[in-house]
């Protein structure tokens, strides 16, 4: 019965400890972005609809509540040194919060304040120009592109001029392949749209009779108001579409990035990959459970594919850099309120 499921969400989010809300506008999260947004997520706590913010006019820190709890979404969008006090004041005003896919430097402040922290996952880099594909590694990655292009496939940056209904059918016809089709994840992730995002970029693939066949979206990292890379933000692709066609659009994209004097590409979280000691005080429990979610056949067939989509960003032989999960207690009741905001459940 969602109306009730829906009812009962929102007395306990009225029981969660009370936080002032910063009333920021659109621009002016996306102006506090553009300074301070060096991190995957920045974009997308700025943009992502459903959110609150803790802060003032020069940072925040974006949160979602559920089941009585708030969750800190990244890390906080504000100048580096700043960082430590705007983590502190939301703390203290949040009553011990949950922080979701953070950067070390955060989760060593939270550590520093008697928080367990646990990795979640790594965040793949490619620090260009350094990183190309060249080698014998990048082996099968150059060979997608060269297949696609012999088969008659031709890439392109997408100057918003696609029409929009040839976007909509490739997204409904991906989302008619995944595990759970009813919904999108959310949180972590946000709804994919058919519009770019101010700031963002998008390549498409074609096929040899000119259908749309994969698209890949980028949101943009910032530094002192200028941009320093981009992080994959959606990707969408035929059902039939050749496995080659999402490597060789990936390609194609970090390429044109590198061209244009971009000096970082990052691919996104891959979940629970990795996930060894953290080197923090942490939760030997979660550790285990997390070790078990992503060798288990179950979850990877009915839930998420965690292991087909570690071994896909692989293929690129980027920087692992790990991401983690913080929280004072850890509960069961807990972490079923971050499962059940992201929509995993």
């Amino acid at each position: 019965m969602p109306s009730l499921r829906i009812h009962f969400d929102r007395l306990l989010e009225g029981a969660a400890p009370k936080v002032t809300r910063q009333e920021l506008t659109h621009v002016e999260r996306l102006a506090l972005v553009r300074r301070h947004g060096d991190f995957s997520l920045a974009y997308s706590t700025a943009v992502q609809r459903n959110l609150s913010y803790f802060g003032d006019a020069y940072g925040y820190i974006a949160f979602g509540t559920k089941m009585k709890h708030h969750f800190a979404l990244g890390d906080p969008v504000a100048h580096p040194p700043d960082r430590p006090d705007y983590i502190r004041r939301f703390v203290e005003a949040a009553d011990n919060p949950w922080f979701v896919q953070i950067g070390e430097q955060t989760a060593r402040v939270l550590a520093g304040l008697g928080y367990q922290v646990n990795r979640l996952g790594v965040d793949t880099r490619l620090v260009l120009p350094a990183h190309d594909f060249s080698g014998k590694r990048n082996e099968t990655v150059r060979y997608s592109e060269r297949w696609l292009l012999k088969k008659g496939f031709s890439f392109a940056e997408d100057q918003r001029t696609i029409f929009l209904d040839e976007i909509q059918r490739l997204s409904q016809n991906w989302r008619a392949d995944r595990i759970v089709k009813r919904w999108e994840m959310a949180f972590l992730n946000r709804p994919f749209s058919d519009h770019l995002g101010v700031d963002m970029r998008r390549f498409v693939l074609h096929g040899p009779d000119g259908e749309l066949v994969a698209l890949l979206d980028f949101d943009p990292l910032f530094s002192g108001g200028e941009v320093i890379g981009y992080t994959t933000s959606f990707k969408r692709k035929h059902v039939d579409a050749t496995p080659h066609a999402e490597i060789g659009l990936t390609k194609f994209a970090v390429d044109r990035f590198r061209e244009q004097g971009i000096s970082v590409v990052t691919l996104g979280l891959s979940p629970l990959v990795d996930i060894g000691p953290s080197g923090f005080t942490e939760s030997d429990f979660w550790r285990a459970t997390f070790q078990r979610a992503y060798g288990s056949p179950w979850i990877n067939r009915r839930k998420f594919n965690l292991q087909g989509q570690a071994a896909f960003k692989r293929r690129f032989h980027g920087i692992e850099e790990p991401t983690y999960l913080a929280f004072r207690k850890g509960t069961f009741v807990e972490m079923l309120g971050l499962l059940r905001l992201v929509k995993a459940i």
